[in-house]
């Protein structure tokens, strides 16, 4: 867990400026035929720069996440996990505020988010359709790959699968009921 009180504060100041202007908090959604769940739900906190050592110092402050090379001489680095968010993450910009409006309210929603993932919201159809509430506040609506009928569809298609799965018989073949 990172420790912001031994963060120097010019230090942790400068790099909440730079996100403030260069990252983006965002909630995202990737098709999983794999999982017992359609999707899986990440926060992410993401910045992308030209300049690789800038990253790996904020990657450093923070004490998590990753740096990849994305193209066009741009890299990109991200945390996109739930612990390292709940751990690091939040509270790194608790105690290292944003200027701007809009990324305060930004962060605000991510918060909210990472509270209600730690409470499992993205594993029921219910807590999906309240993430994707705040979703649309963040970022000024941003662009999509899936839109929210797609995502909360997909939840009813594994329901129903998953149901045709429990009243098979031996033979697969689905069971009169």
């Amino acid at each position: 867990m990172l420790v912001v009180d031994q963060i120097s504060e010019p230090l942790g100041w400068y790099f909440a400026g730079f996100v403030d202007g260069e990252g983006s908090f965002n909630l995202s959604f990737r098709r999983r035929a794999d999982c017992k769940l359609p999707w899986k739900v990440s926060l992410c906190l993401n910045v992308s720069q030209k300049d690789r050592s800038i990253l790996a110092q904020l990657q450093g402050i923070l004490g998590c996440g990753t740096i990849r090379y994305k193209s066009d001489e741009v890299w990109f680095f991200e945390v996109n996990d739930l612990r390292s968010i709940r751990e690091n993450v939040i509270p790194f910009f608790d105690r290292f505020r944003f200027l701007s409006a809009k990324k305060k309210r930004d962060f605000a929603i991510f918060r909210r988010m990472a509270t209600l993932m730690a409470e499992g919201a993205h594993l029921r159809q219910e807590g999906v359709a309240e993430l994707l509430k705040l979703r649309r506040k963040m970022n000024d609506g941003g662009k999509r790959k899936y839109d929210e009928q797609e995502i909360l569809a997909a939840f009813g298609e594994t329901e129903s699968s998953e149901t045709i799965r429990q009243t098979s018989g031996a033979s697969g073949l689905p069971r009169m009921i």
